[in-house]
C-alpha cells in the first residue's frame, strides 16, 4: 500500500483499517491486525527470518513498534513456550503480507488471535522495504500505529501524538519490565519431546549460585544460566548491592533490557560499582553490558539505527573468530571513553561499534549481543560457559587462600 512523503498524505485506500503515522508526517496505510486502538513508540526494523514471537515478547523492545523485514510472518503460529516475557513490552508490529495461517505442530494459536489476546496492535499490507529504507536513511522515527475496524482515523491527532512522544533518549524503561520481587529461576532449556527442563529434578546438585539483576531479562537467558548448572536468583532492577550480596552469590549477572542506559544508570551504576568491589565474577548482556560500561567510567550514546536481527556479524578481537549473533539494541558504548584497564573484546563488522569488553585482571566481562539465541544462531552460547568457568576459578582461588 502507498507511503506518504512528509508533504503529501496519500488518500486512504478502500478497506484500510490500519495506519502508521510517523512524526515527520509520513503515513502508511494497511490492514489492521490484533487489537484495536493506537500505540505510540519508536519505529524500528528487525531482520530475523524466524522467531517473530520471541521478538515481539523480548522486553528490550519496550516502547518500540517493530517492522519485520521478512515478509511471511505467522506461519508457525503462536504458542506459550516461545514467550520471552509474560506479556509483550513492544507497542506494535508492521508486516508486509497478511498473517499466514499456522502450519507447525507446535502452534496452539493463530498469530492474529495471539495479538488480540495480548492487546497488541498490528498492521499488514505496508511496503516494509520503503519503510525500512526510510528508517535506514533518516534514523528510527517516533510514530503511532493504529487499528480501527471501521477505518475511521483522525490523522491530525495521530500526528500530534507522534510528535509529542519524547523518544527513548533519557527514558528509563527497565522499571517497567523488571520483576516485581526477588524470586528463584529453575527452568532450563527446551528439548524436543520433553519441553523445558527444571533444576528441581537435577540429581547432581548445583555448582554455582548466580544473582541476576533483571533489567528486562529474556526467559531464555535465564534458562541458559540454569542450564549450565547454576542456581539462579532474580532480583529487580532497583535492587541495591546489599540486596544482591546478601544472597552470597558466586557470580552476578546483569541482564538485557530496554531504554536509555544512562537513565537506568541513575540508580543502577552505583549498585554495579559496589558489586565490582566485591571481586565476584560478573557477566553483562545488552543493557547489562552498557550499565557495566557506565559503572567502569565509560559513556554510552544512541545509534542512528541500532542493531536488530539474528544475522549480525561480530569479531572476537582476541581470537579473530567471527560469530553470527542475535542483537536488539539502540544504544552502545562509546569506544573513546573506555578507561584504562577496560579492554574491548568484540566489534561489530557492520558498523564497527563496541560489542564486548572485559576488565583487565578481574573476572568481569560483557557483550552487546544476545548469546541465548532466542531467536538466532547459537555461535555465542560459549559465553555462559565462560561465566561458569570464571566462577569455578574464583572458588578454587578462594580455597587456596583459606
Amino acid at each position: 500500500m502507498p507511503e506518504a512523503s512528509a508533504k503529501e498524505i496519500p488518500p486512504q485506500p478502500k478497506g484500510a483499517t490500519g495506519v502508521l503515522v510517523l512524526n515527520d508526517g509520513s503515513v502508511f496505510w494497511g490492514k489492521g491486525l490484533g487489537a484495536e486502538g493506537a500505540k505510540t513508540g519508536e519505529v524500528v526494523f528487525n531482520t530475523s527470518l524466524t522467531g517473530y514471537q520471541e521478538v515481539l515478547t523480548d522486553p528490550s523492545y519496550a516502547a518500540q513498534i517493530i517492522t519485520f523485514t521478512f515478509p511471511h510472518i505467522g506461519n508457525v503460529g503462536a504458542n506459550p513456550e516461545d514467550m520471552e516475557s509474560i506479556t509483550p513490552a513492544a507497542r506494535g508490529c508492521v508486516l508486509r503480507m497478511d498473517i499466514t495461517d499456522p502450519a507447525n505442530w507446535r502452534a496452539t494459536q493463530h498469530l492474529n488471535d495471539w495479538l488480540l489476546s495480548n492487546d497488541f496492535v498490528g498492521i499488514a499490507g505496508v511496503d516494509t522495504r520503503r519503510l525500512t529504507a526510510r528508517i535506514r536513511d533518516g534514523g528510527a522515527p517516533n510514530g503511532v500505529i493504529a487499528h480501527a475496524a471501521d477505518g475511521s482515523f483522525d490523522l491530525d491527532d495521530l500526528l500530534a501524538q507522534a510528535k509529542a512522544w519524547p523518544g527513548l533518549e533519557g527514558m528509563d524503561l527497565a522499571k517497567e519490565v523488571t520483576c516485581l520481587q526477588t524470586h528463584s529461576w529453575t527452568e532450563t532449556q527446551w528439548t524436543l519431546g520433553e519441553g523445558f527442563g527444571d533444576l528441581n529434578t537435577n540429581k547432581h546438585g548445583l555448582e554455582h549460585h548466580v544473582v541476576a539483576i533483571d533489567f528486562g531479562a529474556k526467559k531464555n537467558i535465564l534458562r541458559c544460566l540454569a542450564n549450565t548448572g547454576c542456581k539462579v536468583t532474580v532480583v529487580p532492577a532497583t535492587a541495591s548491592a546489599e540486596d544482591v550480596l546478601r544472597h552470597e552469590p558466586d557470580g552476578i549477572f546483569l541482564s538485557n533490557g530496554p531504554g536509555d542506559p544512562a537513565a537506568t544508570g541513575t540508580y543502577a551504576v552505583e549498585t554495579v560499582q559496589t558489586l565490582l568491589k566485591s571481586g565476584k565474577p560478573m557477566f553483562g548482556i545488552c543493557l547489562g553490558h552498557q550499565i557495566l560500561a557506565l559503572a567502569l567510567g565509560a559513556k554510552t550514546y544512541k545509534l542512528k539505527l541500532g542493531h536488530r536481527g539474528g544475522n549480525q556479524p561480530v569479531q572476537d578481537l582476541e581470537t579473530g573468530k567471527v560469530e553470527i549473533t542475535s542483537q536488539n539494541h539502540g544504544f552502545c558504548v562509546d569506544r573513546d571513553s573506555l578507561p584504562a584497564g577496560v579492554i574491548e573484546t568484540h566489534r561489530s563488522l557492520f558498523d564497527g561499534i563496541v560489542e564486548g569488553l572485559r576488565v583487565k585482571d578481574k573476572p568481569v566481562f560483557s557483550v552487546q549481543y544476545h548469546p541465548e539465541a532466542s531467536p538466532g544462531p547459537q555461535d555465542s552460547y560459549y559465553l555462559f560457559e565462560r561465566f561458569t568457568e570464571l566462577m569455578r576459578n574464583a572458588k578454587a582461588s578462594q580455597s587456596e587462600t583459606t
